[in-house]
């Protein structure tokens, strides 16, 4: 570290209110008030120039950019505001000795509720009603009108058991949906027991038997494209998509082909694979919802996210290991 009494701090984003007070009051922190994403230069200068770099999912940092922030001499830890950090060169990190910290447990609630939301606005069609209505087109009821699917006796695949699939799956429960999941690891027999769930090794048979998919694996190298074309393929015309984990899982191309031919019934996405820019075909699509990646956005969650900046820092800065230090990135 260095031997200034704070440590200087440079935040990528803006943050809540109460999080950038409190780390104004305890590192000599420099802000981004505009709360414009940084180009890679501006984000290698605010690397280069800080002891302690606090970058966003929005903030690519590949092998170029942690090479030169390490080049400078000056930071040594990168606390991540954000659960993912696929968008961090988590090896050339560790290459260079600079430390990686993340969010991860806070958003596990939020995220969850976003996809069971997800859920039911496509299988029943909320956004499609919702859009009648305001085009003042709607006649009244009507017994062959608006008709979607009832969730309750259906099979809900998940794919990744972790925190946020385990919460999805206890809410799904809920609402009559039977569990099943394919993880790189299998659950261990508590949890399966708690959510009377059924695990698949073969995601291949697991997609052509669902009738609702939910992503909530994270985006590494080997989830990249995890849902290819081949699979895709897999999947039932009666069945929908959801994905609130990441674009990048998903070949979001050939996803709209086959929404577009009535091959799949219809898909929820919070999550893009270039995005903000979204394939054109699935702007037009009826059976598709589509959010601005807000599955995480609740005050509360960002607020939890912010206080775990904090810790990080502090324990790192304290000369202790930081409770959040990312060490693998894995399915």
């Amino acid at each position: 570290m260095t031997d200034r009494k704070r440590p200087l701090v440079n935040v990528t984003r803006k943050l809540p209110d109460v999080i950038e007070t409190r780390m104004m009051e305890l590192f000599d922190t420099r802000l981004n008030l505009t709360d414009e994403a940084m180009d890679k230069a501006a984000l290698i200068e605010a690397g280069e120039t800080a002891d302690v770099l606090v970058p966003t999912v929005t903030d690519r940092l590949d092998a170029e950019v942690i090479a030169r922030i390490a080049k400078a001499g000056r930071c040594r830890l990168i606390a991540s505001f954000g659960t993912g950090v696929d968008h961090i060169d988590i090896n050339a990190a560790r290459k260079h000795g600079l430390v990686v910290t993340n969010t991860p447990g806070v958003l596990t609630e939020d995220t969850a509720d976003m996809t069971m939301a997800l859920i039911l606005a496509v299988g029943r069609r909320l956004v499609e009603g919702e859009k009648l209505v305001r085009s003042g087109k709607w006649t009244g009821w009507s017994p062959t009108s608006m008709l979607g699917h009832r969730l309750t006796g259906k099979r809900l695949g998940i794919i990744g058991m972790g925190r946020i699939g385990s919460a999805v799956a206890r809410r799904a429960r809920g609402f009559g949906l039977s569990i099943h999941y394919h993880n790189r690891r299998r659950a261990t027999e508590d949890l399966e027991a708690e959510l009377e769930a059924t695990y698949w090794d073969s995601l291949d048979q697991m997609l052509s038997r669902m009738d609702v998919i939910s992503i909530n694996c994270p985006h590494t190298p080997a989830t990249f494209h995890l849902l290819s074309a081949r699979r895709l393929a897999l999947i039932r015309r009666e069945a929908i998509l959801v994905n609130t984990s990441r674009g990048e899982v998903v070949d979001e191309a050939i996803l709209a082909r086959l929404l577009e031919r009535g091959e799949i019934a219809g898909a929820g996405l919070d999550v893009f694979e270039h995005e903000p820019a979204i394939n054109p075909k699935l702007m037009k699509l009826p059976n598709v919802v589509l959010l601005p990646h807000m599955g995480s956005a609740t005050i509360e969650g960002r607020i939890d996210m912010g206080q775990k900046v904090i810790v990080n820092i502090r324990a790192f800065v304290d000369g202790h290991p930081p409770p959040d230090m990312v060490l693998e990135t894995e399915f």
